[in-house]
């Protein structure tokens, strides 16, 4: 006889609950260790707004609760604005935007779902992840730019931090990473990544644990690209000191920061959302 778990322990918890504060020190510590890197990096400041780079994934999602569920919790104020990017080449069904969209709803989250080409004609056959990201953030940089938004987050993680490290350090002779805060056009546009002192594992297990509506966006190259061959790698530094990822993070020199004269003012009106799939 085995003991197979009843339907009902295999449910996943409804996302409403996190949304309505009731959740495990587990959570908590991730919104706080967020809010550390933010506070480290002065990546947000009262009267901001930011757009988040939404893919759909567990990460950019992760990102957009523990930013909505962070403004309860401080003295200040910010606007938060998501854009989606789904891609024709492998395109979200129209029934999981929606999903999406009840779920940034919820967050109090601006939503935009926005069709675009993933091979853009610039790159012909000559197609890798480095044009799709490439091709991804010129989206975003346009989008930003015609709402006149200054601050652009994206879901990177610590583990993100450490393969772009190894990469950089191995096939490029350049100990160079991502950094938490990267300025763009002489500072009339910075890309922050506020989930940078956070493990992969656990935006992971949110997803495991809450009915979160992730969808994993398609990637032809997701199993032979040189990140997924690296993960492994990094997987085996770390059964020899479990703080590998913290210290590859802390050798760099991340030093870079927002300079505050004043908040980046949100200069679109507050009713005029920009028209897109939604």
């Amino acid at each position: 006889m085995t003991n197979t778990p009843p339907a009902e322990a295999l449910l996943r918890l409804p996302y409403s609950d996190l949304i309505a504060g009731t959740f495990p020190p587990w959570v908590h510590r991730f919104i706080k260790k967020t809010g550390k890197a933010i506070n480290s990096y002065d990546m947000i400041a009262d009267g901001d707004t930011v757009l988040l780079g939404i893919s759909g994934g567990k990460d950019s999602l992760a990102l957009a609760l523990a930013l909505s569920l962070r403004r309860k919790w401080l003295p200040i104020d910010y606007r938060l604005e998501a854009l989606h990017i789904n891609w024709r080449e492998y395109p979200v069904s129209p029934e999981h935007v929606q999903e999406l969209k009840r779920f940034f709803e919820a967050l109090d989250i601006t939503f935009i779902s926005q069709d675009a080409h993933m091979f853009h004609e610039a790159y012909h056959d000559d197609f890798n992840c480095y044009h799709c990201s490439r091709n991804r953030r010129r989206i975003l940089f346009e989008h930003a730019q015609q709402r006149g938004i200054r601050i652009i987050a994206l879901g990177h993680h610590l583990d993100d931090l450490v393969e772009t490290s190894l990469i950089n350090l191995c096939f490029r002779a350049d100990f160079s990473t991502m950094q938490p805060v990267q300025e763009f056009f002489k500072g009339s546009l910075y890309v922050i990544r506020p989930m940078i002192e956070v493990r992969e594992r656990v935006p992971a297990r949110l997803d495991e644990v809450y009915d979160l509506p992730v969808v994993k966006p398609v990637c032809p190259y997701d199993q032979t690209n040189i990140r997924s061959r690296i993960k492994p790698i990094i997987k085996d530094l770390c059964s020899i000191d479990k703080l590998t990822r913290e210290h590859i993070y802390h050798a760099h020199d991340l030093s870079c920061r927002i300079p505050r004269s004043g908040p980046l003012q949100h200069t679109a009106s507050h009713e005029s959302t920009a028209q897109g799939n939604e």
